[in-house]
Order: C-alpha cells, then sequence, then structure tokens
C-alpha cells in the first residue's frame, strides 16, 4: 500500500519542489495543499484547500495521514519584516500549534518541520545544530521570526515525547533554485540578483554596500534530498539538522558568480549610501551526514547554471512586478 504524504504550502517554492519529487516517484500517495494561489498541473497529486489557521479544516487535511511536510508559511520580503514582523509571528504559531496537535491524535507517523538558521550569531567558523545559545540575543530584526521558529522546534520536540509521531527539524540555510521568488518585492538576494541580471537595460547592476555579507547557499534539490532521506533514514523520534553548503559566499562574489553565469556584459557598481551588514553564516552539517548520510551534491555554480536555465524558460520575457 502506497503511504499517504501531505505537503502543507505545495504552492510555495520549496513545497512545489517536493510535490513534484514525490509525485515523480509513483510510490506515494500525494496530497497538496493550498491556500489563496491557484493550484498547478501535476500528475499523481490530489489537491486540498485549506486555512490552517482554521481547526476545522487542519483535521479534515491530516486525516489519514502517514507523513506531513510542513512548507506553509506566512512569508513576505524585508518591507513587513521591518513594518508588520507580528503577521509572521501570529499566523506561523497558530498554523503550526494546529498542525502538531492534529498529527498527534490522528497519529500521522512522522511530521517534517522546515526552520531556519535566523537564530543563530554572524560567525566565520561553520555553526553546529548545539551552537544555538539561548543566551545570546537574536538579531533585532529577527525576534519575532527567530523566537517563533524555536518555539516550533520545542512544540516537535514536545510530541516526539509523546510516543506517536517522529518529527524532523530542518534548520535550513538560504535555498535557491527553480520556483524561487524572482519579483523584486518578496524575493530574497539570490532571486533579486538573477531578475536584476537577467532584465539590466543599462549595462550594469547595482549593489548595495560594499556586498562584504556573506551567505550559505543551498540549490533546491539538496534540500528536496535531504527531506527524503530523513523521511526514509531518521531512527530517533525527535532530530534537529542543519541543511546548508557548509561555507559561505560574499553578496559581491555571488552577483559576480549569476552575471559570468548569465552571458551578459554587465558592470557591477555598488551604492556604498546604502547600508551593509557585515555578516558571516554557514552551517555544519556533520550530523546530518554521520546519522542520514546527506551531503549537498550540487556546487554553487552549477546551481546558478541550472537556476538561470529555468528562469529563462519558465520566466524569460516577463516583467518582473
Amino acid at each position: 500500500m502506497r503511504r499517504k504524504i501531505l505537503i502543507c504550502g505545495a504552492t510555495g517554492f520549496i513545497g512545489r519542489n517536493l510535490t513534484e519529487h514525490f509525485a515523480a516517484l509513483g510510490d506515494w500517495d500525494v496530497h497538496a495543499l493550498r491556500w489563496t494561489r491557484d493550484e498547478y498541473a501535476c500528475p499523481g497529486v490530489t489537491w486540498h484547500r485549506a486555512d490552517l489557521r482554521r481547526v476545522e479544516d487542519v483535521e479534515r487535511v491530516v486525516a489519514g495521514c502517514d507523513v506531513i511536510i510542513q512548507a506553509a508559511a506566512t512569508t513576505s520580503g524585508a518591507k513587513d519584516i521591518l513594518t508588520r514582523p507580528y503577521i509572521h509571528t501570529t499566523d506561523n504559531a497558530v498554523m503550526n500549534s494546529l498542525l502538531l496537535r492534529a498529527a498527534y491524535e490522528a497519529k500521522v507517523r512522522h511530521f517534517v518541520f522546515f526552520s531556519c538558521s535566523i537564530m543563530y550569531p554572524s560567525r566565520e567558523k561553520p555553526l553546529a545544530e548545539d551552537d544555538w545559545d539561548a543566551g545570546v540575543p537574536l538579531a533585532p530584526n529577527y525576534f519575532a521570526a527567530g523566537w517563533s521558529k524555536i518555539y516550533i522546534e520545542k512544540m516537535c520536540e514536545f510530541y516526539s515525547r509523546l510516543g506517536v509521531t517522529r518529527h524532523t527539524v530542518i534548520r535550513h540555510s538560504n535555498i535557491y533554485g527553480p520556483y524561487d521568488k524572482f519579483d523584486l518585492e518578496r524575493s530574497h538576494v539570490f532571486g533579486a540578483t538573477v531578475t536584476k541580471v537577467m532584465t539590466a537595460e543599462d549595462g550594469a547592476i547595482q549593489v548595495w554596500g560594499s556586498g562584504e555579507e556573506a551567505r550559505d547557499l543551498l540549490y533546491v534539490d539538496d534540500l528536496v534530498d535531504f527531506v527524503a532521506r530523513a523521511i526514509e533514514r531518521q531512527n530517533q523520534p525527535y532530530a534537529l539538522y542543519n541543511a546548508g553548503a557548509g561555507r559561505a559566499v560574499s553578496v559581491k562574489d555571488l552577483v559576480g558568480k549569476i552575471v559570468a553565469a548569465s552571458g551578459r556584459a554587465l558592470r557591477i557598481e555598488h551604492d556604498l549610501g546604502k547600508p551593509t551588514i557585515k555578516t558571516s553564516l554557514c552551517l555544519d552539517c556533520r550530523k546530518a551526514e554521520s546519522e542520514l548520510g546527506w551531503t549537498p551534491r550540487v556546487s554553487l555554480d552549477d546551481g546558478i547554471r541550472r537556476t538561470i536555465a529555468w528562469w529563462r524558460t519558465h520566466v524569460g520575457s516577463e516583467k518582473p512586478h
């Protein structure tokens, strides 16, 4: 009998990649969850529409599931993080609390939750899972989102102790690749840079500040592989893992790589009047390698080439919003 898997947030960046992956395998009964966005054609997928902030909707979609992948979240760009951070904190705390309770009550076998790495401090050395210190203040702009993630991680650990559902928490780094956000209002640094490079009309691309801040970038296929391995290989009731490339690349170098891969002759200009936050973060993923046999397989250069090829096919001449 095929196992029933529910992918929450199936119309989002990570969720869509996961949905297409598990549907292509053919040995899963794949159920995809959406809310405000339209469903898309994906053979072998059963679609559901639900508001995960409503108890009755959550209980309806969770019933009968063997595995739940929780990739749904209220997300937006830096503007909302600065002006309306409460929308992330409130909605995400509510939907995850309801999902975790419903998963326990429905005796779901495995629950996968996507956390992130924003609770970690800036450091040159790769950070392991136990390098987060509750006594170290989070960056002010990430106070709400960071503590919300930690709260949900602890909720996963709590329910795992009740002995019914296995829980995997993934603290992933910056993910990029097909179906990422490429509009300039909502995209992160990678998606925004690809759009700027591919649509530049004056022979130049502008980088805010000096571009010295550095990020750990993981191609989305490697994250999908991580999830698949966790479902099949995790033995303990609760496990928290880092998932990243294991090294940081500066924004300045990233922009240069994207320009080079695009094949376009563009000048890179730095607006030093704009702010630069000289932070560096990369993840130590040796725990995932040891317990799950997982290591990233897609290099940054290869991932950039793949993403630009996908952008040309699926975004192309569309005007960014």
